[in-house]
């Protein structure tokens, strides 16, 4: 009996050391989670049996994985990804079956597929454009994330929101309006718009004091076109009137702060320009001329420049047109009992029936962690610690071959007793 039980502790050893071998080993695998190796005793027993028991050793009861958050390490690449709380990332595997890793060190395929090493592809949830342009994004489904391989399409120009103060104090020119002399308007500023096509097409204001008090003329020039206001003839002027305080009061004679120009063909085989003037913020007060805003809604076709991903998981899509746009929100999964899943390789997860079903849900919402973009979880293994349990096991193990070369003596002196 004494060298099963030997036998027993020796088996347990090993075990242990293999438990605390391959935590060492994987000290520097980003998303490792440790396992602890847990021994309960064997004792043989029935009902009828009321007296205290020698024991019959020692048997591994589990392999317990340790769940703990590791360190963020930093990096410079935006698709590294680490939680700082709890949860999991969602992949999908080739064969279309899902897994759960902490491990968030992504790159793109040449289809655009943000994967790992292994091909696996992220799961986001797909955004959604809500009213009035709110991104929303669909919870309900998961896809995986693509980043767009194709241009950002251009957005013709629909808007010109110029807001300008107007020097009240200023005098009025003496000679008809020319744009080639500045002695004929009292300032000007530009810009640039853009047609259907993406094309860029520069477009300069000026402004005109008038013999009227309080009354100033607008003049609108696109590629050196004059644009007067929509149904009025080549050359007519914008209208600005204020009252005695400065603030705008009425445009082209009508109590608004918006007015319509004519449209204008670019030449470019794209649609006629056709602007809507909004000069909310204009005024007219006793300080030089000042343009506080000149902004337009229009903008050319631009490539991929970039991804971005902030700490609730949107991911947003940065073009060389200096626009971008959400692409979806990263999925995140977390069980009732994570020691429950089943280990896969790869610093992946599979649901077992022990975790239980997966709850999906978003990052910094419910008992979710936060996502950080540039960052790596690296392993929770405490080498100190682990290289204490290997002096433990290797103890363990030598007093358990210590017990079989002992239990042998004692059997040779009963063999050798006459």
């Amino acid at each position: 009996m004494p060298f099963r039980i030997a036998l027993s502790g020796l088996n347990a050893a090993s075990t242990g050391l293999e438990v605390t071998g391959n935590n060492i080993a994987n000290s520097a695998t980003n998303g490792f989670k440790q396992s602890r190796a847990e021994f309960a005793d064997v004792y043989a027993s029935s009902i009828q049996d009321t007296t205290n028991a020698s024991g019959q050793g020692v048997r591994v009861s589990r392999v317990a994985q340790q769940f703990s958050q590791g360190t963020i390490d930093f990096t410079s690449n935006n698709l590294d990804l680490a939680i700082s709380g709890q949860g999991f990332f969602v992949l999908e595997s080739p064969d279309g079956t899902l897994a759960y890793t902490r491990a968030g060190a992504y790159s793109v395929d040449r289809d655009g597929y943000v994967t790992n090493h292994a091909n696996d592809r992220l799961q986001i949830y797909q955004a959604v454009a809500g009213v009035g342009g709110a991104t929303t994004f669909n919870t309900g489904v998961l896809q995986d994330l693509q980043l767009p391989t194709t241009p950002n399409p251009p957005n013709a120009s629909t808007t010109l929101s110029t807001a300008v103060n107007l020097d009240s104090s200023q005098s009025v020119p003496g000679v008809a309006f020319d744009p080639a002399n500045p002695a004929s308007y009292n300032g000007s500023t530009s810009t640039t718009v853009y047609d259907s096509l993406g094309n860029a097409h520069t477009t300069t204001v000026y402004f005109r004091k008038t013999a009227t008090p309080n009354v100033w003329q607008q003049y609108l020039y696109v590629d050196g076109t004059n644009i007067p206001p929509d149904g009025q003839a080549t050359g007519t002027p914008f209208t600005l009137t204020f009252d005695t305080t400065g603030a705008l009061t009425q445009v082209n004679g009508v109590a608004q702060t918006t007015a319509l120009t004519a449209s204008y063909n670019p030449g470019t085989g794209a649609s006629p320009i056709q602007l809507t003037q909004d000069f909310v913020g204009t005024t007219q007060h006793g300080s030089a001329f000042a343009v506080n805003n000149l902004s337009q809604d229009g903008f050319a076709s631009g490539r991929l420049a970039g991804v971005d991903i902030d700490a609730e998981g949107v991911v947003f899509a940065r073009y060389t047109n200096g626009q971008s746009s959400a692409l979806g929100k990263v999925a995140m999964a977390k069980f009732n009992n994570q020691q429950g899943l089943r280990q896969s390789g790869d610093t992946n997860w599979t649901e077992s029936f022990a975790s239980g079903t997966p709850q999906l849900g978003e990052a910094g919402t419910s008992s979710f962690g936060q996502i950080q973009s540039g960052a790596l979880e690296a392993s929770n293994v405490d080498i100190a610690a682990e290289l204490v349990s290997l002096i433990t096991a290797q103890r363990n193990f030598q007093a358990n071959a210590e017990v079989i070369s002992t239990a042998d003596a004692v059997t040779q002196t009963i063999i050798n007793i006459r």
